[in-house]
């Protein structure tokens, strides 16, 4: 009597799984992002951070003037035709500043964010996955990152690193990698526990290949919905570093620089810190959307 033979029809039936397992994850990313394009304030938030990577990329080309140029004979003009955000203490057109500040909020925003979702991804999937003496150094240590309030953190690595922006985007980097870390290793000690990675263990998956297949891809979405929430406070942090001095140094332009250069005009020329602090509100606002967008459409209470 023929019989099958059990190895094919395993073989077989996991690649049937595999073609509409396919298919069905690109219609849920479909679904994620008309949800999330659904939500309230999205469009806003998507709107601005489209407006401000369009600045940011032809900055030469939409500043009206050279932002380091200065001009003595109009210092702390007024906003006017000439000067749409007036001018600052030095003559500088203040418009073309932001503009071009904008480069280094989305640049330190970014970059940051993804150095710690990096590093903080690879920490998570090593303490979580090998367990036992590794996880406890692992944790200790960001445990140890974490005692530290971020800013002070990011002061002091700041000044060791030294002033500049290799300098800011390093220290945000450490210090947003311990909840990268954190996130990453529960979400590993969760989908560890599950039937599906002792099935492809018991299917004889090597342990990394379990890792890199079948944990990683499905522990991803928190790691999304936490990143897109962190770019707005590592704007933030960027902007607090410049303005204290730690940060991007003049005659750069930097938001939270050009808003310490202004503050000591606030009364007689409130145009200097008007247009770098309406940016970073807008900026950091619409990121927050964005965020909240992007969790609320991959959180599994409210799929349909």
């Amino acid at each position: 009597m023929g019989g099958s033979i059990p190895g094919s029809d395993l073989a077989e039936g996991a690649a049937g799984l595999a073609r509409p397992a396919t298919a069905a994850a690109r219609a849920q990313r479909w679904k994620v992002l008309r949800r999330a394009a659904r939500a309230r304030l999205a469009p806003f938030g998507a709107a601005v951070i489209a407006l401000a990577v369009l600045l940011a990329l032809a900055a030469p080309l939409v500043a009206p003037y050279d932002p380091l140029a200065q001009n003595l004979g109009k210092t702390l003009s007024p906003p006017g035709r000439e000067h749409l955000l007036g001018t600052d203490n030095v003559g500088r057109d203040v418009l073309s500043r932001v503009i071009w500040g904008t480069r280094v909020s989305l640049l330190a925003g970014l970059v940051s964010v993804a150095l710690a979702v990096l590093a903080g991804s690879l920490l998570g999937v090593l303490a979580g996955y090998c367990g036992g003496r590794v996880d406890g150094v692992v944790m200790r240590v960001m445990d140890a990152v974490l005692s530290f309030p971020p800013l002070v953190l990011a002061l002091a690595l700041g000044a060791v690193l030294g002033a500049g922006l290799a300098g800011v985007l390093l220290a945000l980097g450490v210090v947003y990698t311990p909840t990268f870390a954190r996130l990453m290793r529960g979400q590993v000690l969760s989908i560890t526990a599950r039937d599906y990675v002792d099935a492809a263990r018991a299917l004889g998956a090597s342990g990394w290949r379990v890792a890199a297949r079948h944990v990683v891809p499905n522990a991803i979405n928190p790691i999304i919905v936490q990143a897109s929430l962190s770019v707005a406070f590592a704007i933030l942090a960027e902007a607090s570093l410049s303005f204290l001095g730690l940060g991007i140094q003049p005659p750069q332009a930097s938001w939270g620089s050009m808003i310490n250069a202004g503050r000591g005009y606030l009364q007689q020329a409130p145009w200097i810190v008007f247009g770098p602090g309406a940016a970073l509100f807008v900026t950091v606002v619409g990121l927050n959307f964005v965020g909240d967008a992007v969790r609320d459409a991959l959180d599994p209470r409210t799929r349909e």
